[in-house]
C-alpha cells in the first residue's frame, strides 16, 4: 500500500425531509448571501427549489437563483455565475440537482476567486488552491460529486470536455434525501449506476499491490450496485434500494475506496470525447467505454480481473487459465449493463465508427501516452474505440 493523505470535510445530511435543514446549514457554514444553483425545470415543477429557498428565507439567509445547467455543464454558464457572484457578493453557493449541476456550482466557485480565466485550471495552466464554499442538494446518484474535490465542464466553443480538482472544491455539506431520486427516468438512474460503478473499477484496477482493505470496499460497493440497480429499476419507488445507491455513490467517489494505491482513469478519459462530442450521458459513455477497455488491458494483468470475476460477479475460477475467468467477468459486466437499460456499442449510443480519429485526435494524446493501470497511446484507445463499437453481450 502507498503512502497516502485523506481529507474528506464534508458533513452528509441523509434521509427524508433533509432538504429542509439547507438554510441552517448554510448558516452553520457562514453563507451570508447565497447563489442557488440548479438545473432545468424539474427542481421547479417537483416542489424542491422552493422547499430549499423556503428554507433560506426562514434562516433569514438572502439568495439568487442561476439555474440552466445542462448535462456535461457549460463554460458560458460558468461564466454568467462568476459575473454573478461578484457583482452580487455572493459568498455561498448551494446547488440544486446532480453531478453536472455541483460541477458548474464549483466551477464557479473557484472562478470567483481566481484573477485569471477559469478554463486555466481544466486546461492545466492552475490549481484550484481556493473557492468559495459549495454546499449540494442531491437528486441523482451517480458522480459523487456531493463528497469530492472534483469537477467536469464542457468548453462550449470546442466540445472539449476537461476536469479539474482540488480539495477546496470538497463541499461543505451535502444533503441526501433518496426519495428525491424516485422521479428520475429509468434511463438516467441506470446512468448514474454505470457512474458510481465506473469510480470504482478507476480505482479498483491498480498495479499497487498488497491493498486488501480497499479492494474489499470497492467490492462491497460493487456488490451493492448488482443488487440494487435491477430492483430500482424494477420499482421506483423502493426507498431503500435507493438509500443504498446514493450512499454508494458517495462512498465512491470520495477516494476513501481508492486511497493508498495507484488508480487508472483512462476509462473517464476515453469517455469524455464521446460525451463531449455527442453530448451524450456521461454513464451511457462509460457503459460502451468501461468493457472495451477491459478487454483491451485485461492481458496486463488476467488475476486482477479474475479476482473480480469471482468476488463480484461470482464466475467460477479458472486456476490454469485465468484469462477465461478475466473475460467472463467482463462478459457479465457488460450483460447487467444491458439488462438496466444502457447502450452496450457505438450504435445504440447514437456514435460513429467512423469519428475514431475525431475523437482520438480530441483526447490529445499526440506522440505520448497516458498513465494508468496500463499506459495508453493514441492507436490504443482507436482500438478500444473500435472494440466499444462492435461490441455484443
Amino acid at each position: 500500500m502507498n503512502n497516502f493523505h485523506f481529507y474528506s470535510p464534508t458533513e452528509f445530511v441523509f434521509g427524508r425531509g433533509s432538504e429542509n435543514e439547507a438554510g441552517e446549514l448554510v448558516k452553520k457554514y457562514g453563507g451570508s448571501k447565497v447563489l442557488v444553483h440548479f438545473g432545468g425545470g424539474s427542481a421547479v415543477r417537483s416542489g424542491l427549489l422552493g422547499r430549499v429557498t423556503a428554507s433560506l428565507t426562514a434562516a433569514g439567509v438572502p439568495y439568487i437563483e442561476l439555474g440552466g445547467v445542462k448535462p456535461n455543464p457549460r463554460d458560458t454558464l460558468v461564466y454568467e455565475g462568476i459575473e454573478l457572484c461578484r457583482r452580487e457578493g455572493i459568498d455561498f453557493i448551494l446547488c440544486v440537482g446532480g453531478g453536472s449541476v455541483i460541477d458548474s456550482a464549483k466551477a464557479i466557485a473557484a472562478g470567483v476567486l481566481y484573477d485569471g480565466d477559469f478554463w486555466d485550471f481544466y486546461s492545466g495552466k492552475a490549481a484550484v488552491r481556493k473557492a468559495l464554499p459549495v454546499g449540494t442538494v442531491l437528486t441523482i446518484a451517480a458522480a459523487g460529486s456531493e463528497g469530492s474535490g472534483d469537477t467536469v465542464v464542457t468548453q462550449e466553443a470546442t466540445g472539449l470536455k476537461r476536469g479539474a480538482g482540488g480539495d477546496a472544491l470538497r463541499p461543505r455539506f451535502s444533503i441526501m434525501n433518496p426519495e428525491l431520486t424516485c422521479t428520475l427516468p429509468p434511463f438516467h438512474t441506470a446512468c448514474g449506476a454505470a457512474d458510481i460503478m465506473a469510480h470504482v473499477f478507476e480505482r479498483y484496477f491498480t498495479n499497487t499491490t498488497e491493498v486488501e482493505i480497499t479492494d474489499r470496499l470497492c467490492e462491497a460497493v460493487l456488490c451493492t450496485m448488482v443488487k440494487e440497480a435491477p430492483r430500482v429499476i424494477a420499482d421506483p419507488n423502493n426507498y431503500d434500494a435507493r438509500a443504498n445507491i446514493m450512499w454508494a455513490g458517495t462512498v465512491a467517489h470520495t477516494n476513501i475506496v481508492g486511497v493508498g494505491r495507484d488508480q487508472d482513469w483512462n476509462s473517464h478519459n476515453i469517455e469524455h470525447e464521446l460525451s463531449g462530442l455527442y453530448d451524450v450521458a456521461h454513464g451511457a459513455g462509460l457503459a460502451v467505454i468501461m468493457p472495451a477497455w477491459m478487454e483491451f488491458v485485461m492481458p496486463h494483468n488476467p488475476m486482477r480481473f479474475a479476482q473480480v470475476a469471482t468476488r463480484v460477479w461470482g464466475c467460477a475460477m479458472d486456476f490454469e487459465h485465468p484469462e477465461n475467468t478475466a473475460l467472463a467477468g467482463i462478459r457479465c459486466f457488460r450483460r447487467f449493463l444491458r439488462e438496466i437499460g444502457l447502450p452496450i456499442n457505438f450504435a445504440e449510443l447514437g456514435a460513429r465508427e467512423e469519428d475514431i480519429p475525431v475523437l482520438v485526435q480530441k483526447l490529445g494524446l499526440g506522440e505520448g501516452r497516458t498513465g494508468g493501470f496500463v499506459h495508453l497511446n493514441s492507436e490504443d484507445v482507436a482500438q478500444i474505440y473500435r472494440i466499444a463499437a462492435h461490441a455484443d453481450v
